[in-house]
């Protein structure tokens, strides 16, 4: 019996270094904004977009968040949510979001097409940050980067990527197919040994770094693992839900 191949509709564009449209405009946009802020504008005008787009945990005390006197008032309690993994502390902590972007971002974009991608990357950011406002509620220290839609991108690339003919299962199609095969169901992704191992190892570096509080992002601060962790469960329940390739036939 031949075997068809899904098509989910137009495969996303494949402009420079070989990367989808999408990942390349979003990671340039990064850059642009490091760069905007490191070089270009003068400090206080850095300290402002902090105030006004990093994730700041104090915003969301019960009376500052009631007195609206917290900068950008109620609109930048909500963007905050978004807009903080547009933002990196340095050099390092940039080129390591871009690099895994470019990884499993440009797989999952591959597969997702632009605006599910945006959606997925958006929604793993906004997870993120309620997971460390769930730890670190009240704190006056913000949170920026774009580590934890990244996660998100791993873990909904790992529901397809190892799969027969996927482009890292044991037999893989060399095309743009390899992005659209269909996916295994949650249950069946865990037992896929490529599947658990990358996520217990994962797993253990975030808690790792996590019990260290070690700052290797280029700055002061440390990882907010607790971040990378919503992002990364964010991606793993979602995928199934923008995924726009029929899931496989038992």
């Amino acid at each position: 019996m031949n075997q068809h191949f899904p098509n989910p509709g137009r495969p996303v564009d494949q402009p420079a270094f070989n990367l989808p449209s999408v990942v390349f405009w979003l990671g340039a946009i990064m850059i642009g904004i490091h760069i905007l802020r490191v070089l270009v504008l003068p400090d206080s005008w850095n300290s402002q977009i902090l105030l006004y787009f990093a994730f700041w945990p104090v915003r969301y005390d019960p009376e500052l968040l009631a007195s609206g006197m917290a900068p950008g008032g109620l609109a930048a309690d909500i963007w905050a949510f978004v807009t903080y993994g547009l933002l990196h502390g340095g050099a390092t902590h940039i080129i390591f979001n871009l690099l895994w972007m470019a990884i499993f971002g440009s797989a999952v974009a591959r597969r997702f097409g632009t605006w599910r991608f945006l959606v997925l990357s958006a929604l793993c950011a906004i997870a993120g940050a309620a997971t460390h406002l769930l730890f670190h509620f009240g704190e006056s220290a913000p949170m920026i980067g774009a580590s934890a839609a990244v996660s998100g991108h791993m873990a909904a690339a790992l529901r397809f990527v190892f799969e027969l003919g996927g482009p890292l299962g044991a037999f893989r199609r060399q095309d743009l197919g390899a992005y659209r095969m269909p996916a295994a169901s949650l249950r069946d992704s865990l037992a896929n040994r490529q599947v658990l191992g990358f996520i217990a190892v994962w797993f253990g570096l975030n808690i790792l770094f996590g019990i260290m509080s070690t700052p290797v992002t280029g700055g002061s601060a440390s990882i907010a693992w607790e971040a990378h962790i919503g992002g990364f469960l964010m991606g793993l329940l979602l995928f199934p839900l923008l995924d726009p390739v029929p899931r496989r036939l038992r």
